[in-house]
């Protein structure tokens, strides 16, 4: 059984792990970090931090059932160098559009930061041997 933080930042208990289109947030219940017990961390703060974390999680997973898994791991040089590229790419297009100050005509600043921190997450599986070959 896992926990599902709802969009109302209320958490609720889900029996199905492998039902991913209704989920927001997998977690197990038991697991009491510091932030959960909420040892002099703000809970606003935890709230922000999760929803970030949530609307990152799901648009990875709705974009791995579009791209699939061979976009990454069989990537030219390997799949973390292309996701090194993916990367570079990114921080170049964020640079760009701070140094310039320049108004982006695609997606925002913060759809290139939620990118990022997609692939930092795809790049974490790819060296624990987690993501799918």
């Amino acid at each position: 059984m896992y926990e599902e933080l709802g969009p109302d930042g209320i958490g609720r208990m889900v029996n199905d792990i492998w039902d991913l289109d209704s989920q927001d947030r997998l977690r197990k219940r038991n697991d009491h970090s510091i932030a959960t017990s909420n040892q002099g961390i703000d809970k606003e703060f935890i709230a922000s931090m999760w929803k970030v974390l949530d609307g990152a999680g799901n648009l990875l997973l709705d974009k791995h059932k579009d791209y699939g898994p061979t976009n990454i791991s069989n990537a030219p040089g390997g799949a973390l160098n292309g996701l090194r590229v993916r990367m570079h790419d990114k921080t170049a297009r964020i640079n760009h559009l701070i140094d310039t100050g320049a108004e982006p005509t695609n997606e925002s600043l913060k759809d290139s930061f939620v990118d990022l921190l997609n692939y930092s997450a795809i790049a974490i599986m790819v060296l624990e041997g987690t993501w799918p070959k």
